[in-house]
């Protein structure tokens, strides 16, 4: 898909063949997200908290309503954090992700709640990450994508060398790469045009989805010490 290498020219790498890509997104049943350095830069404020914003979010809502026209059904979404965020909770609840997980300071008891609450498989996930905490997750997701920043050089090649990533972004942390990653991936289900299309001229069959999409009650979870019990909604 020649498409594809507007991604290259923008600084992203492809750390597998965008053969490989394509034919692994085929599996794919949800998206889950890290969230500081994910959809922020890493910064909080006094009171631990963080912001994010609207190109990120119409890039996730996009996604979805990709995958919807691909396989006639939602995908399973979620955001899994080692910290507790606020903002994070807001944003989830506003755009109707499936769960939240907080205080995941081993991802993968969140990644096993998840699996085994929706009945998929770690290899049916694709992942948006950005740090350490994340890698026990990207070891068994089906596709990683990974949100590099030049500060940690090392750390990227610790990435790429241990072949733990798919797609390195051209955007770092903090500056729009959840957008980056969510066009990818349509572009890798070759409807990204249509996907576009029909979001602007508000079709039948996106009103079909923002309203299964809306009709979500977004599930929050925090993990402590391995236990892992709901919250209310805030």
């Amino acid at each position: 898909m020649s498409n594809l290498k507007v991604f290259e020219n923008n600084g992203g790498k492809f750390l597998v063949s965008e053969s490989l890509l394509i034919s692994n997104l085929s599996r794919i049943k949800a998206f889950v997200f890290d969230w500081d350095g994910v959809f922020t830069n890493g910064k909080k404020d006094h009171n631990q908290q963080t912001t994010f914003n609207e190109v990120d979010s119409m890039g996730t809502n996009l996604l979805r309503f990709t995958y919807f026209l691909k396989n006639k059904q939602l995908p399973i979404t979620a955001i899994i954090s080692g910290e507790n965020n606020t903002t994070a909770l807001t944003f989830s609840a506003r755009e109707c992700f499936n769960a939240t997980y907080f205080k995941a300071k081993n991802k993968t008891d969140a990644t096993k709640h998840l699996c085994e609450t929706y009945g998929i498989l770690p290899s049916e996930i694709a992942f948006v990450f950005d740090d350490v905490l994340d890698l026990s997750v990207a070891k068994e997701c089906g596709i990683r994508i990974f949100i590099p920043r030049k500060a940690n050089p090392l750390f990227n090649e610790y990435v790429m060398k241990n072949k733990l990533a798919d797609y390195m972004t051209g955007s770092e942390s903090g500056n729009f790469a959840v957008r980056e990653s969510s066009e990818i991936l349509m572009c890798c289900y070759g409807l990204f045009d249509e996907a576009v299309t029909q979001r602007v001229n508000y079709s039948d069959s996106y009103s079909n989805y923002i309203a299964q999409r809306n009709a979500i009650k977004t599930k929050h979870f925090i993990i402590n010490e391995g236990k892992i019990s709901e919250l209310q909604k805030p």
